[in-house]
């Protein structure tokens, strides 16, 4: 490291290490001449009297500083320290649905890490625990233990050495419904292991098992070192049903039919890797298989939905490839699975070889056209290097598996399909690390936290991924993916933190980076810069920055700015570097110009403050060669509500060739439809579009266009395109049939799309029996809302609330049950919370108000606990 201060980061943690107790040593000489000096000698040169020392503890707010600093050292968290190691973990499990137990037995082969050892504690979490058994070259021998219910302690019967070798050998019924409780904003639950529908009991639900162990919950399924700085292979044995499929890590090596409708599957894992990796899944799965440069891949779905997932994974061949060419590193396990499952309490898991997916996923051939899940499958395929292959030492660092996972959605976006896109998908974890920031600012590499589940968060995703990308424009394409490639050999099968990314970037680049990592990796804020631009010397433009944030709780920061302009057409460029509070730079431009654009291709994590009038952002709209840019001057001019100038350009947004500026611009147009009244020509572009073979979501939103402007003249349109392949064209065409007036659609013709599942169809049709009175439909909306999955289920909810409103001799009843059992249980918010929009309606009789109470007190997401206190205080008051 460069300076003390990095040093003491790296043993304390940063921000912890500000209070020490430095003691003074006076070095006296050896010499047997000289005398040893006595008390009185000491104090005539200077000592110290008891006021002086306690002056500090007298000093306002002292007492208040020394708890802070206490409490910094009592949550600093360090990776754990390694007395032992874990060589190979084998275990036999079976399954009690009924209970919803697991029956294992586990073998560890183990030895000392450095040191001799007589106990050894390992993580267990909910077991019963019989005999354990000792063994080192000779027979099994009954050894001692203590268990607390969460760890047990081991003690050996004889001591042990690097040398050893041995093995703990246990029979064991895990209990993964005891003590579970909320995990993070990304893992909802912390049970590690996970019966779904276990008795069979809901017709629309498959029996599943499934497991989910990061951080550390797979030490409620099987006994071992449960921290990511252990590394082990493995061998899991499974008792199933001889109809049910099992996806484990590493390889299927063993099927042995044991009779009675039983099988035992043994899933090997030859190469090393970190205990929350280990993971399963068993259910009536059907599989699609493919494959990449000899290694086997495998989509696994519930059966009838295989042609769904054959489009919805399909680029992961190509994924693969890029990435594996990209790093230099051939992806680096023997086959990759993907499941996708009922219930999963994160969007996905990047289990080693085998990632398990939420059931958003679960997508039928009619669906998956629409499918837009490349960044969730690239983001876990990313893990499988940068995770699983190179895993972090401790949770504190886990920005160096997130970060980089969430950069591999952009860099997967840039390859595909453009950068346009890629920025797109950069500037929103932007906005989400902004949004979180607005109420929490911390450190990227945090040792000090109360708990790892905490760590999941935009600082580590979205911020870390901004991070990486800001070193990658830095240096270079070259150079970082050099980098990357010396990182990911040198610390192959093993464990890093932060400076160890930091030394591989020095070592390609021959650059000292510690001046980057310090602001980005060890400190917490962003840049908040006010940028002043003078054009009074057109050919020499004069560009002022000052740094705003508060230097008190974030740095000075270093920054290099890229400033462009446009000569003829043509795009110039030049970089600028801050590093003072306040700078000018001469642009030297020569030519002259009359707008320079800062950060035009947005590379730069920065709040960024600066006059612009709504003509120069026209301007940038109409001159800049960059769609980020173009969709950043369209999305500020309606932020503004500058319909002048939105409304001369409107036609020029909707014919760009970037689809999201498209798709915004007719975001802005359905609600000036005037505008197509005064533009026939813009009216015809719409209507081009929707009948156009351009990206599905841009044709849908040109039909939501027409249906505000005039749904009657379209009529015979949506007709047509109500049953178009895409459900996002279609659905918007039904609800412009449904929007019609004159004449108004004829039930019949509604009834002919009541059949769909699908939420975009579904939707309109509830629309239609709802604002016509149509009655006799609550069996259809209560099995509904049995089927509709992910985000479709939150809009259905409001739909569902409002029909027993109207209709409550239908079903009332039912209906607020199952609102209920959503907003108690759901693991995904937003169905949560569509549960208490939708409950919001119903809180009389004041039983079903107390309910509500009650399940809000009990929600662990502090947002929407915020939420639902703020309308339930005023229901309470009228109650």
């Amino acid at each position: 490291m460069n300076s003390l201060s990095i040093v003491l980061r790296i043993i304390f943690g940063p921000r912890s290490f500000n209070l020490f107790l430095i003691l003074a040593v006076l070095a006296v000489g050896c010499k047997s001449s000289q005398s040893i000096p006595t008390t009185q000698e000491i104090e005539s040169h200077g000592g110290l009297e008891p006021s002086d020392t306690l002056s500090q503890a007298a000093t306002p707010g002292y007492d208040r500083l020394v708890q802070e600093k206490e409490q910094a050292i009592a949550l600093y968290k360090p990776a754990a320290t390694k007395l032992f190691d874990i060589l190979h973990t084998e275990l036999d499990l079976a399954f009690d649905y009924q209970n919803q137990t697991v029956t294992g037995t586990a073998e560890l082969t183990i030895r000392p890490f450095f040191h001799p050892q007589q106990e050894l504690v390992l993580d267990a979490q909910d077991f019963e625990l019989g005999r354990i058994y000792y063994e080192n070259g000779g027979e099994p021998q009954s050894t001692g233990y203590r268990y607390d219910g969460q760890q047990v302690r081991i003690y050996l019967p004889e001591e042990v050495t690097r040398a050893d070798t041995f093995k703990l050998s246990m029979k064991y019924t895990a209990f993964p419904e005891r003590n579970s409780g909320p995990g993070s904003a990304a893992i909802s639950d912390t049970k590690g292991l996970y019966f779904i529908d276990p008795l069979d009991t809901v017709p629309s639900k498959p029996r599943m098992i499934w497991t989910q162990g990061e951080t550390d919950h797979n030490s409620k399924w099987f006994p071992t070192l449960d921290t990511p700085n252990e590394k082990f292979t493995q061998l899991i044995k499974l008792t199933v049903a001889d109809s049910l499929v099992t996806i484990g890590n590493g390889e299927l090596v063993r099927q042995e039919e044991l009779g009675n409708g039983l099988r035992k599957d043994h899933w090997e894992m030859n190469l090393p890797h970190s205990p929350y990796l280990a993971a399963f899944a068993i259910g009536d799965f059907g599989k699609v298989e493919a494959e990449w440069d000899g290694i086997p891949l495998g989509y696994y779905v519930e059966k009838g939905f295989e042609k769904g997932a054959e489009r919805v994974f399909k680029n992961t061949p190509e994924m693969m490839g890029f990435f594996s060419g990209k790093l230099g590193v051939r992806y680096p396990w023997p086959k990759y699975d993907q499941i996708v499952v009922r219930d999963f309490v994160s969007g996905a898991m990047e289990n080693t070889t085998a990632s398990i997916f939420m059931e958003e996923l679960r997508l039928d051939e009619h669906e998956a056209i629409d499918s837009e899940w490349d960044y969730i499958i690239a983001h876990e395929l990313f893990h499988q290097w940068f995770g699983d292959y190179v895993s972090v030492e401790s949770w504190a660092n886990l920005t160096l598996n997130e970060g980089f996972a969430n950069y591999s959605e952009f860099l997967w976006n840039e390859y595909k399909y453009g950068a346009d896109e890629a920025k797109l998908k950069l500037i929103a974890e932007t906005e989400n690390y902004y949004a979180e920031a607005e109420n929490k600012q911390v450190d990227l590499i945090r040792y000090a936290y109360s708990n790892a589940e905490d760590l999941f968060d935009s600082h580590s995703y979205s911020k870390g991924g901004m991070i990486i990308h800001m070193l990658r424009t830095y240096l270079g394409e070259t150079v970082f993916y050099r980098a990357l490639q010396d990182y990911l050999e040198k610390h192959a099968f093993g464990n890093v933190e932060v400076n160890d990314l930091r030394m591989a970037f020095e070592k390609i680049s021959g650059e000292d980076l510690s001046w980057f990592f310090n602001q980005w990796f060890l400190d917490k804020g962003h840049p908040e810069l006010l940028f002043e631009v003078d054009y009074s010397i057109p050919e020499n433009i004069l560009i002022s920055v000052t740094q705003l944030q508060d230097l008190n709780e974030a740095p000075l920061y270093q920054l290099p700015i890229v400033v462009s302009w446009y000569e003829g057409g043509e795009r110039k460029s030049k970089q600028l570097f801050m590093n003072q509070a306040f700078q000018q730079f001469a642009l030297e431009n020569k030519t002259p110009v009359d707008l320079v654009f800062i950060d035009e291709g947005k590379n730069l994590l920065a709040k960024r403050i600066q006059s612009s009038s709504p003509e120069q952002m026209r301007s940038q709209f109409r001159i800049s060669e960059l769609g980020i840019a173009r969709y950043e001057a369209l999305d500020s001019l309606a932020a503004w509500e500058a319909h002048l100038e939105l409304e001369s350009m409107m036609l020029e947004a909707v014919m760009d060739e970037f689809w999201a500026v498209q798709e915004n611009a007719l975001s802005i147009l359905q609600s000036h439809t005037e505008w197509l009244e005064a533009s026939p020509e813009l009216e015809q572009a719409v209507q081009s579009i929707a009948i156009g073979a351009g990206r599905n979501s841009v044709r849908s939103g040109a039909l939501d266009v027409l249906s505000a402007f005039d749904p009657d003249q379209y009529q015979a349109l949506f007709l047509e395109l109500a049953s178009d392949s895409s459900y996002l064209v279609a659905g918007s065409a039904l609800m412009g049939l449904v929007s019609a007036v004159e004449p108004p659609v004829d039930e019949a013709t509604i009834e002919r799309y009541s059949g769909e599942t699908n939420y975009r169809m579904v939707i309109p049709v509830a629309e239609y029996y709802i604002s016509n009175y149509i009655s006799g439909k609550g069996n259809w909306f209560l099995r509904q809302a049995e089927t509709i999955k992910g985000e479709g289920l939150y809009y259905f909810l409001g739909y569902l609330s409002e029909y027993f409103l109207r209709f409550p001799e239908e079903g009332e009843e039912e209906a607020v049950e199952f609102l209920f059992q959503k907003f108690q249980y759901d693991s995904r918010s937003y169905v949560r919370l569509g549960a208490f929009q939708a409950l919001l309606g119903f809180t009389e009789p004041a039983e079903n108000l107390a309910r509500l109470n009650r399940i809000a007190g009990e929600e662990s997401d502090e947002e929407l606990a915020s939420y639902y206190n703020y309308f339930l205080e005023a229901l309470n008051d009228e109650n």
